[in-house]
């Protein structure tokens, strides 16, 4: 059997990690002409199913690196004012894995067959009831099955399920990193929490490595190389739908924002790296009515994109991953056939997803109360 999975993010790769561990052949075709052409790095929290997820995967070889560049965490989600004042509580405190996403993807692509720079066109469902890929670029690749887990502008449901269309929430918000010193010491009972300042939110989560993950994977995985970075503070300000961004850089539409607010926090985003500072818009995917079975299905964000204030969108692409993973290891051993091993792939998905996208936009108005939720 052989699969062709169209979009290099966690869960594209996590799918494709763990066919190549079950004997499938699966490649994977990304549009963005380098793999690293973007930043795609932050800190994320995996629940129980997620990274439970991740390790059923990747090869139990990699267990051991795994848990070593992962940390325990566990938050009270305050609300605080601006001079870091406790003014209320989000709700229950929340506990998971941390792991950085630019970390992970590295040790996603480690072996796997990806091609850069393939953007796709359309696909067709040839005769035999194999599906050939057109890319812009490259010559077309045929498979048994395509897998579309190309985010949230996803090319491959604009043919499977062009109904099925993003809903921009109007909320925009600025994510960013700044290295882990001792300065930022004191804003500790921040991490987790909501600065609640006037129309805008900044959240703050801090990434403590057991081990520098570069050091880790030289130590226990010398095939894999990791990337060379320490700890650091992820910060992120949720803006008003009408803010107004002209021209400027993502760093000063969120210091335009802090007159007054405590010094640890403007310094905290006067440090940051610009590169991994950027703005992006929260839109969301709301799975709908099931498309036709065939050979072609879809994965992640491309289905069922939700908004980060729920914490579960990373989980989510990894469930999908694992589930159809292990869908296809019993097609491959015989068990149930392709068409049925992907129906049911897909009725779970769908219920579990649809779940997903209402709970992370219950949340969303805690953070931006103007949000479009319609």
């Amino acid at each position: 059997m052989r699969v062709s999975v169209v979009g290099a993010g966690l869960g594209g790769l996590a799918l494709a990690q763990g066919l190549r561990g079950a004997g499938i052949e699966a490649e994977v075709f990304e549009r963005d002409p380098g793999i690293v052409a973007r930043f795609q790095g932050y800190r994320l929290v995996l629940n129980p199913i997620g990274f439970q997820a991740v390790r059923d995967c990747l090869p139990a070889r990699w267990h051991p690196l795994l848990d070593e560049i992962v940390m325990d965490a566990s938050a009270e989600q305050l609300v605080l004012d601006p001079r870091l004042n406790e003014i209320g509580r989000l709700g229950a405190g929340r506990t998971g894995i941390v792991v950085d996403r630019q970390v992970l993807r590295h040790l996603l692509l480690t072996g796997l067959t990806v091609h850069a720079d393939a953007a796709l066109t359309g696909y067709d469902v040839l005769p035999g009831g194999q599906v050939r890929a057109r890319f812009a670029r490259r010559d077309p690749a045929t498979a048994d099955l395509l897998v579309g887990a190309d985010g949230v502008t996803s090319a491959v449901r604009g043919v499977l399920s062009p109904q099925t269309t993003p809903t921009d929430t109007g909320v925009r918000f600025v994510i960013g990193r700044t290295p882990l010193t001792d300065e930022f010491a004191g804003l500790s009972k921040a991490y987790g929490s909501k600065i609640a300042g006037d129309g805008v939110s900044l959240l703050l989560g801090a990434m403590r490595f057991r081990t520098p993950p570069k050091q880790a994977a030289e130590r226990l995985a010398p095939e894999v190389t990791l990337p060379d970075i320490g700890d650091y503070v992820r910060w992120a300000m949720i803006l008003p739908p009408d803010g107004s961004l002209a021209d400027q850089t993502a760093q000063d539409v969120v210091l335009s924002r802090m007159d007054g607010w405590h010094p640890q926090l403007r310094a905290l985003i006067e440090q940051a790296d610009p590169d991994n500072s950027t703005l992006l818009s929260i839109r969301v995917v709301k799975p709908g009515a099931r498309w036709a079975p065939g050979p072609v299905t879809l994965l992640g964000d491309a289905i069922h994109a939700t908004s980060p204030t729920g914490g579960n969108g990373a989980n989510t692409a990894l469930r999908d991953a694992d589930l159809l993973r292990r869908n296809l290891t019993e097609t491959a051993e015989g068990r149930q056939n392709l068409l049925d091993a992907v129906d049911d792939y897909e009725r779970q998905m769908f219920e579990y997803g649809a779940e997903a996208v209402r709970s992370s936009l219950e949340k969303l108005p805690a953070f931006a109360p103007e949000a479009k939720l319609s």
